[in-house]
């Protein structure tokens, strides 16, 4: 069992992309959990957005696993560099890095931003035949 709660989370998605069950993960999002990335407008909140983060992030890939690089946590914060392979839901193979910065209280996520590279996640436009 990992030791530091970045550790436990790294395991639980892990845990979550493999099953594709965002349980493990959302399980850690307190009841008064905000959550944000880049691919939405306005945060979710709660364990219920908390749970519907984590499915909309699973539904976006066919598979996905996430490799960490590093991962850092002091005074009640943790960040966390990753890499995510994996394929979309058509089959297209996808890579793509990024970082992600909690807030914990406790032993739970209060806050939860996540930071990533979107160009890798758009399917160009085919090209037009003339």
């Amino acid at each position: 069992m990992p030791g530091t709660f970045a550790e436990r989370f790294a395991a639980a998605l892990q845990e979550s992309e493999a099953r594709k069950d965002p349980g493990p993960v959302a399980g850690l999002f307190g009841d008064d959990a905000e959550l944000s990335n880049l691919a939405h407008a306005g945060p979710r909140r709660g364990a219920d957005g908390a749970r519907q983060f984590w499915q909309d992030y699973l539904d976006a890939f066919g598979t996905i696993r996430s490799e960490f690089s590093s991962i850092k946590q002091a005074d009640g914060w943790a960040v966390l560099e990753w890499t995510s392979t994996g394929t979309l839901p058509a089959g297209k193979p996808v890579e793509y890095r990024g970082v992600s910065v909690l807030e914990v209280a406790g032993d739970k996520v209060s806050r939860f931003r996540t930071y990533y590279d979107t160009a890798a996640l758009v399917t160009p436009p085919a090209a037009a035949t003339t």
